[in-house]
């Protein structure tokens, strides 16, 4: 499973920095290729000579060597790796990382890692649960990092209760679960639609709605790192993918997203249609800013749109998979299964604007998914990010079946 694999392990200033020397001794058992990283803190737990003996390679503690003079590259660093992985992962060192305070090389090379990023955290159990904490671990978590949750049980200080750092055996297991998940979609080509669109009144105004993008782009942010190769064709947003290895297509109209969704479609075997996209649009545009006048009443024609997933659903063949969503104020079940059927969908998520934690401009999202036999998946409220990975779950059953996804 790791054969190959290029990994940097970041070691912290903890005491659990001794269970480390397991975790090292794990992955390079299971083939993987180590690089050690150590705050300075960190060696006065475990001397680096204990970790450059196992790894095969000097462990890298400062930007150069106070003997030679060389220069250790974090960038050369995030280049060359699969995964980084910071098992411990103190409460200062995760106060730093998402705060961007760059005083060591591990923090700095975080900073400028290309791959993704996971942590173990191991701390005194107040430390775990104090506010400002959890608040960085939040923050990690919306910047893509993967949490490794800690353990409960007796701590360094005598005390007992959760910042145990996770066993190296656990550990070396979410490792090799993120590897397999990362090949899982290989050789699929996707389709996601994202955010608003805005359809012109005149040159500085226009109709839209509250979505962000968030949702859409998290999904197709979740396809990329299982290996799926991913269009996302998006409205005006102000966020972005994590990877250049999306192909983003930014639009401004619901017409504009028709246009490039027709062009797109044909060569996708998933199409994820997450966009909030206006159902109308005005008949004229002026091409001057509309004045107010005299009149009490301005009276606008809106003509409808072209409805992208109802469209391609037309033109779906039986290797493709579609799914749409549905963002219902009332009747939530029935209109949900209604636009699945009406729309040749194979699965729809539903999320609801009575859900205080769902819908726009929010972190979190709450959704239930069914298909077109009927099976519900309902699904508890979560950050986006883990919504797309239940999402994306659910579909590559589709996708087996359908032979898109092959062994």
């Amino acid at each position: 499973m790791l054969n190959g694999k290029h990994i940097v392990l970041g070691i912290t200033g903890g005491i659990a920095a001794y269970k480390s020397v397991v975790l090292l001794r794990l992955l390079v058992k299971n083939g993987a290729e180590v690089q050690v990283v150590m705050t300075p803190n960190a060696c006065e737990f475990v001397r680096p000579l204990t970790f450059s003996t196992l790894s095969g390679k000097p462990v890298i503690t400062q930007f150069f060597s106070a003997n030679s003079g060389e220069w250790h590259s974090h960038v050369d660093l995030g280049i060359w790796a699969d995964l980084f992985v910071i098992a411990p992962a103190t409460a200062s060192t995760i106060g730093k990382m998402a705060n961007g305070i760059a005083d060591n090389m591990l923090v700095t090379t975080y900073l400028s890692a290309k791959e993704d990023v996971m942590i173990a955290p191991a701390m005194d159990l107040d430390m775990w649960r104090h506010p400002s904490t959890q608040r960085n671990i939040d923050c990690l978590k919306k910047d893509g990092v993967i949490v490794i949750q800690p353990d409960a049980g007796e701590l360094a200080s005598g005390l007992s209760g959760k910042g145990r750092m996770a066993e190296p055996e656990i550990i070396l297991r979410e490792i090799k679960e993120y590897f397999r998940r990362k090949e899982t979609l290989k050789g699929i080509k996707a389709l996601v639609t994202a955010g608003p669109t805005y359809e012109k009144l005149d040159p500085v105004r226009f109709i839209g709605n509250y979505s962000s993008g968030k949702m859409g782009f998290e999904i197709a942010d979740e396809l990329h790192r299982r290996g799926a190769e991913v269009t996302l064709i998006s409205g005006p947003v102000s966020v972005k993918p994590y990877s250049d290895e999306i192909n983003l297509i930014g639009v401004e109209s619901a017409r504009e997203m028709y246009r490039e969704a027709l062009k797109c479609f044909p060569d996708a075997d998933l199409a994820v249609f997450a966009a909030a996209v206006a159902d109308y649009a005005p008949e004229k545009i002026s091409e001057l800013k509309i004045k107010r006048e005299n009149e009490e009443e301005l009276e606008i024609k809106l003509v409808r749109n072209p409805d992208i997933a109802a469209e391609l659903g037309k033109r779906k063949t039986s290797r493709q998979i579609t799914v749409g969503f549905a963002l219902e104020t009332h009747n939530e079940k029935e209109n949900a299964l209604k636009k699945l059927k009406s729309k040749n969908l194979d699965w729809i998520v539903l999320n609801s604007l009575q859900d205080p934690e769902a819908g726009f401009m929010k972190e979190t999202n709450k959704v239930t998914i069914w298909n077109k036999e009927n099976s519900k998946f309902p699904f508890e409220a979560k950050s986006k990010r883990e919504v797309a990975s239940d999402i994306i779950d659910v579909i590559s059953q589709s996708l087996e079946k359908s032979g898109s996804i092959v062994g």
